[in-house]
């Protein structure tokens, strides 16, 4: 139930529109989970005003602590925290859904016409597109959650750094700086700061020992289904921070440990995930299917997102319990400014990825002003993008050579 000072802010919405919100994001939300984040906060505590500015800040508290892709597990908790264990499910399936089946469509033709040419083309475009996306998401995201509290900005830029030094976001500071803030803001007693400190350093042991343990677990034999699921299974609890911070991870198993694709179709597959709209760790539906067909495909499906449901939907019900604890929004305030710097730290790290030539750093910039200056909705940015992707990647390929 939302609070008083929550309902002063919000206007419940029924958990139909709430589904069909979810399914236009899942279907049209293009730029990865630095955007899709902001979507969220824009649509539905900005503009629609369904949920309160505590309420997101508590749904991404929880998605960037336990393990999990942002976007998705962000979707699910707000899910949990307006409809329950039904909302959180509904929601999920709303927002996973509609890219998944693009995926398998794009599976489909890959397989069929023996690879797509012009994957690369759109991904030259939409790539440096995005990235004018994700950072007017990540900035507007970071202003409206830190407004003019130094401490929480001293904490974006302290994170912001981390993240592009480490090229991961490290769900270890995010538990570090919600302490913090917890510390100076509500000055615990001796007791309840070294309950607060002790189980902080729970949670860390706990993130440092699923890390180590799935990074040496064994998978599922000779079976190529089990092996799949098995695999995205410790992949969807491995990953903490946004869903790009998988892809090394799935490149390593991918490729080097299974020799289910060649680094080309991995990297054709990360392709998929981009020009596709809807979480970026959807790029398993591909692999899935390249390498089993559709079962192949919803084995890998389900393999990544039963963990973020399940490390979303266990805990939500303590996190909505204690809502109005001082102490929790305390340590929410910090570990969601975290958030805003590790997210405005993989702008960094994805626009060294993405823009490498003039032409991609003039459609970023040009991308960048368009947006800023106009409000156009982002799939026709993307959809421009791509189309001049296909007419200038084929020129820059024949320059090279």
């Amino acid at each position: 139930m939302a609070s008083v000072t929550e309902a002063a802010t919000a206007t419940r919405a029924g958990l139909g529109a709430f589904v069909l919100y979810f399914l236009y994001l899942g279907s049209l939300g293009f730029g990865g989970p630095v955007a899709l984040a902001g979507f969220m906060h824009r649509d539905l505590v900005e503009e629609r005003r369904w949920i309160a500015e505590e309420e997101y800040r508590l749904a991404m508290a929880l998605a960037q602590i336990m393990p999990g892709p942002l976007a998705a597990q962000l979707a699910i908790a707000i899910g949990y925290f307006q409809h329950g264990v039904l909302g959180a499910t509904a929601v999920g399936l709303a927002f996973i859904v509609p890219s998944f089946l693009m995926v398998v469509g794009i599976s489909f033709a890959y397989v069929r016409f023996g690879g797509l040419w012009w994957m690369q083309a759109l991904f030259y475009g939409i790539g440096a597109a995005v990235i004018a996306i994700i950072a007017i998401a990540a900035y507007k995201l970071s202003r409206s959650t830190n407004k003019r509290d130094p401490l929480l900005w001293a904490i974006f830029g302290a994170l912001l750094i981390v993240t592009v030094w480490a090229q991961a976001e490290l769900a270890e500071f995010f538990i570090l700086a919600g302490l913090v803030v917890l510390f100076v803001r509500t000055k615990p007693g001796l007791r309840q700061g070294l309950a607060a400190g002790l189980g902080g350093a729970a949670v860390v042991a706990v993130i440092w020992l699923i890390e180590r343990w799935f990074l040496h677990v064994g998978v599922g034999g000779q079976h190529v289904l089990l092996q799949i699921l098995t695999f995205f299974t410790k992949a969807g609890a491995f990953v903490f921070g946004s869903g790009l911070a998988i892809v090394p991870f799935l490149q390593q198993g991918v490729v080097q440990q299974f020799g289910w694709l060649t680094e080309q179709q991995f990297l054709d597959a990360v392709a998929v995930a981009m020009i596709t709209p809807g979480p970026v760790v959807i790029t398993v539906a591909f692999i899935g299917y390249l390498v089993a067909g559709l079962m192949g495909a919803i084995a890998a499906g389900v393999g990544i997102f039963l963990p973020v449901y399940l490390f979303t939907i266990i805990p939500a019900p303590w996190f909505s319990r204690n809502r109005d604890n001082v102490q929790l929004k305390a340590f929410v305030q910090g570990a969601t400014a975290a958030a805003t710097g590790a997210l405005s730290g993989a702008v960094v790290v994805l626009a060294i990825r993405a823009i490498y030539d003039i032409p991609t750093a003039v459609i970023g910039l040009v991308t960048f002003g368009v947006l800023w200056r106009y409000k156009i909705p982002e799939p026709i940015v993307v959809a421009v993008a791509a189309v001049v992707g296909l007419i200038v990647w084929p020129l820059v390929r024949s320059g090279v050579r």
